[in-house]
């Protein structure tokens, strides 16, 4: 099946304390973007950006000669509105689509491949790793109580779909404040498959998190 990467990067500077969008800071020598985008060669790539920073981007791509092929997309006001309309660039219904973050330069071959694979076979794949620390549940009494992290799962991107499936999906799903894929999925009655993502698969959000990802493609 033709395989789509729906890369959404509409994040801010605000947390990282930059005169930039997080996507355009630069990671050993380039922005962290260019990163993200090298890892989905192969496949059709559509970016998803605010409308205002097209013409920067274009400026960034002839500054580092970035010249691997993809399709620029308006983002919306929302997560949920930018993956519409990226969705809504892919013209074929029988393809798979990996959605993810701009701002995660370091996920693994190995979790594309197997998100393809899994989603092909099962119509969705979720990339997900298991907690470290122990964690505890705010009740609405405001109190504390523990809960076994055996049961739940950090859910990273790449989320990967049967285009057919994901733009039905976010068709019928009013619009609410989904922090993923999955959930607007699963909102339909679909049941998630969970594939092993991997704990540097970073989500570049604090300068801590810059300087971690440095490290790690220096090894």
């Amino acid at each position: 099946m033709k395989k789509y990467a729906l890369i959404v990067a509409g994040g801010s500077g605000t947390r990282m304390g930059a005169d930039v969008p997080k996507q355009f800071l630069l990671l050993n020598g380039r922005p962290l973007l260019m990163h993200t985008l090298e890892k989905f060669n192969g496949c059709e790539i559509i970016l998803v950006l605010p409308h205002d920073q097209f013409s920067y981007w274009q400026e960034l791509c002839i500054t580092y000669s970035f010249q691997l092929p993809h399709r620029l997309c308006e983002g919306g006001k929302t997560r949920f509105q930018s993956v519409q309309n990226g969705l809504d660039c892919i013209p074929r219904a029988d393809a798979l689509v990996a959605i993810h973050d701009g701002v995660r330069p370091l996920v693994h071959a190995s979790t594309i491949l197997q998100s393809f694979t899994t989603a092909a076979e099962k119509g969705n794949a979720v990339a997900a790793v298991e907690l470290k620390d122990s964690i505890r549940q705010i009740t609405n009494a405001g109190n504390t109580k523990h809960v076994n992290r055996d049961e739940y799962r950090l859910v990273q991107t790449p989320q990967t779909f049967k285009v057919s499936q994901i733009k039905l999906a976010y068709a019928q799903v009013p619009h609410q404040e989904f922090t993923d894929d999955a959930g607007v999925l699963e909102a339909t009655g679909t049941q998630i498959n969970l594939i092993a993502g991997s704990y540097d698969n970073l989500k570049i959000t604090t300068p801590e998190d810059l300087k971690i990802a440095a490290c790690l493609l220096a090894v």
